[in-house]
């Protein structure tokens, strides 16, 4: 427990030492200036004292203990250790700014030993309490560091040869998302690929998100068929929602199978914000929803669409923070979006997809997790 005594008196140093000697602290160094407590902070040294709390007088020559409580609540790794000040003033406007600038308590002079010591430990408390929430903090962002690692270690790389190109944005407002996106070639001409919006953010979002791309990637391997992916999910969510009735968790998807060979697309979109395909340069299909968010119901009735095409077509799918961060800009987001969709993008490998629907200023203002997916086929 490091104390360091700030005082430009001799004598006041002598009586405080006294005080915190008999007192049982020995760990403590007086000081007779703010430019030599600031000199002691900017000393980097193994064996430095740890310092616990700050004694400081108000008056002192050069710079006074008020403009050096402000500094150090400016400089992060100082700003924490608690002041009290030692002042021989009755000013109870000099003791407010004092408070002010600061400092969490005081002490008059003459100094009396019981007041000191009392108020010594309640500082020294108050350190240790916010030391040990600042390693709480630390531990957990560690911890989110690490759960987001995970969960972008499960999204898909994208995948770009002779006849297909799958990419996607990714864009959480969080550290953890509930967005996530997922793709896997099912044999040499068929792609599953899906897009989901979990409800809510955070921690728990996230978990759910890795509990369903599990589950995704078994259903796939069983049967790819939109309507038996969409069921099966379906079915985990409501055995999940089943053990925890506290918060039951649903999700919006498209999922879908591209065929490359019978230029085919089938799908479902359960709840999902409409996604669009471009085909064969000159029309444009809404892929709109055709079921219900996945986890509502026990059971749930899922009937896949088909999409055909003669040579090409350009899929996009976007959550619904893609779709409010456009509104904020434009007077019809849906028709803005149904535009973009119409426009052959042939530079995608070069630019993320997110980029030909928002800034980098609009994307810094989303309120929402964010995901895009493009697909070109041809």
């Amino acid at each position: 427990m490091g104390i360091l005594i700030v005082d430009d008196n001799q004598s006041n140093l002598f009586v405080i030492e006294n005080i915190l000697k008999r007192a049982g602290y020995n760990e403590y160094l007086s000081l007779t200036s703010a430019k030599e407590l600031f000199a002691f902070f900017q000393r980097k040294s193994p064996t430095q004292m740890q310092v616990d709390t700050i004694l400081m007088d108000i008056m002192m020559p050069e710079m006074d203990g008020i403009e050096a409580c402000k500094r150090l609540q400016q400089i992060p790794h100082l700003k924490d250790i608690p002041v009290i000040f030692v002042t021989a003033l009755e000013d109870s406007n000099k003791v407010a700014q004092a408070l002010d600038a600061g400092g969490i308590d005081y002490v008059m002079k003459p100094i009396n030993k019981i007041e000191l010591l009392a108020r010594i430990r309640v500082a020294l408390r108050l350190k240790y309490e916010k030391d040990w929430h600042f390693e709480q903090d630390e531990k957990i962002r560690n911890e989110l560091d690490l759960s987001m690692q995970v969960q972008t270690s499960l999204l898909s790389e994208p995948i770009d040869n002779e006849n297909i190109l799958i990419t996607a944005s990714y864009l959480p407002a969080f550290k953890l998302a509930g967005d996530m996106y997922y793709w896997q070639r099912i044999d040499e001409h068929r792609y599953a690929a899906i897009q989901l919006d979990m409800m809510g953010h955070g921690i728990s979002a996230s978990l759910v998100c890795m509990f369903i791309s599990s589950v995704l990637r078994d259903a796939i391997t069983k049967d790819p068929d939109p309507e038996f992916v969409i069921k099966e999910l379906n079915r985990w969510m409501s055995s999940l929602n089943y053990r925890n009735q506290q918060i039951p968790y649903y999700f919006t998807a498209i999922y879908l199978v591209l065929d490359t060979k019978n230029k085919r697309i089938e799908y479902v979109n359960a709840g999902h914000p409409t996604g669009f395909a471009f085909i064969d340069h000159h029309k444009v299909v809404e892929l709109k929803s055709n079921a219900c968010a996945i986890g509502f119901f026990d059971e749930m009735n899922s009937k896949k669409a088909v999409i055909t095409y003669s040579e090409k077509i350009q899929m996009l799918l976007c959550t619904d923070g893609v779709e409010e961060a456009i509104e904020k800009y434009e007077p019809n987001g849906f028709k803005f979006l149904i535009e973009k969709a119409s426009t052959y993008w042939g530079e995608c490998k070069k630019k993320r997809p997110i980029d030909y629907l928002l800034s980098k200023k609009q994307q810094a203002n989303a309120e929402d997790d964010m995901c895009v997916v493009f697909i070109q086929s041809y």
